[in-house]
């Protein structure tokens, strides 16, 4: 079949290849993919920004996002079968949707939500379950509180503000003035340009901040808190937990402390906290997810398709860091 491998880590290391059909496991759906979505951490695995973690044995198939149809069930798969329409984020280490065919654990798997199309599930999976491990799981956010999100017309950004307008929070977001009206659209009761703004200057009291940047913007975040209030990283600086999280040696923990020591010390000194998000498979929750884009609480935001053939273009318009929304790229 046709793939796109990580060859090498590197900028250059993505290369399209003919590689075999994947093994079905007893607990595995074989699935056909329709369209996957591109997404920044297509770009720092296959640059192997986290090869220390994630154990990638080069050459495999990269790709985070995908939908498609199952062609194929393991002895052990019960809640699926041939003809299945679905969409998944398959689970760091089986990773591999830039591909005409991926085995996926059943337990990362879910229905594809009935409103979208396959191409428009496809943007889904990562970006609406980090909104929710985000904001259900770890911040628990409730009706009433303040959520500051960080570029809210990206492919998360977009996702997150609307989650946390439905769960009845009021919700800021920082954007360029060109793409005020959209974020605005999506649900932003609060929108600050940061190109004429500085957000650490006009927002105060917030429960939660949600941050993309890193760096000073996460340090800058920390300081529109109210006290007890939480900023939650995706961008890092990866913290102890992560180490955990990914079943790491008790060095690794160690050192991801210190990368964090900086910012989780100035978190401290502010009352609030600080924590790194990892996104993790999990399709208990995209079956939950699939009911609130049904419903229409939740829409998918795409900036731009690519055929399959053209996804090392897709990848390097994603790297430019402009897209408003998801980027696709399509196989049927």
């Amino acid at each position: 079949m046709k793939a796109f491998v990580v060859k090498g880590y590197g900028k250059d290391g993505l290369r399209a290849a003919d590689v075999p059909e994947p093994e079905v496991g007893d607990g595995d759906v074989l699935v056909r993919v329709s369209a996957a979505g591109i997404n920044p951490l297509d770009k720092m695995v296959r640059d192997g920004e986290f090869k220390r973690l994630l154990k990638y044995q080069t050459p495999f198939v990269l790709g985070h996002d995908a939908a498609g149809v199952v062609t194929r069930v393991g002895s052990a798969v019960r809640d699926f079968q041939v003809g299945d329409e679905v969409y998944a984020r398959p689970r760091d280490l089986r990773i591999g949707t830039f591909a005409e065919y991926i085995a996926i654990d059943q337990d990362d798997v879910a229905p594809k939500p009935a409103s979208l199309t396959l191409h428009e599930a496809a943007a889904v999976p990562l970006v609406s379950l980090a909104a929710w491990q985000a904001l259900v799981d770890r911040a628990h956010a409730q009706p009433g509180q303040k959520v500051l999100v960080h570029a809210g017309s990206g492919g998360l950004g977009s996702t997150v503000i609307q989650l946390a307008k439905h769960l009845g929070a009021t919700v800021a977001t920082t954007a360029s003035g060109a793409n005020a009206e959209l974020v605005r659209s999506l649900g932003a009761d609060v929108v600050v340009d940061y190109a004429r703004e500085d957000f650490a200057e006009v927002l105060s009291g917030y429960d939660v901040v949600l941050d993309s940047r890193g760096g000073e913007n996460l340090e800058k975040s920390l300081t529109i808190l109210k006290p007890g209030g939480q900023a939650i990283g995706v961008a890092g600086p990866p913290d102890p937990e992560f180490a955990k999280q990914l079943g790491a040696p008790r060095l690794m923990g160690a050192v991801m402390g210190l990368l964090s020591r900086k910012v989780r010390k100035q978190a401290r000194k502010l009352g609030v906290s600080y924590s790194f998000l990892w996104m993790q498979a999990n399709g208990a929750q995209l079956r939950e997810l699939a009911t609130l884009y049904d419903a229409g609480h939740l829409r998918p935001l795409i900036d731009k398709t690519f055929p399959f053939n053209q996804t090392l273009e897709g990848l390097a318009y994603v790297e430019q860091g402009r897209a408003n929304g998801k980027v696709v790229v399509t196989l049927d």
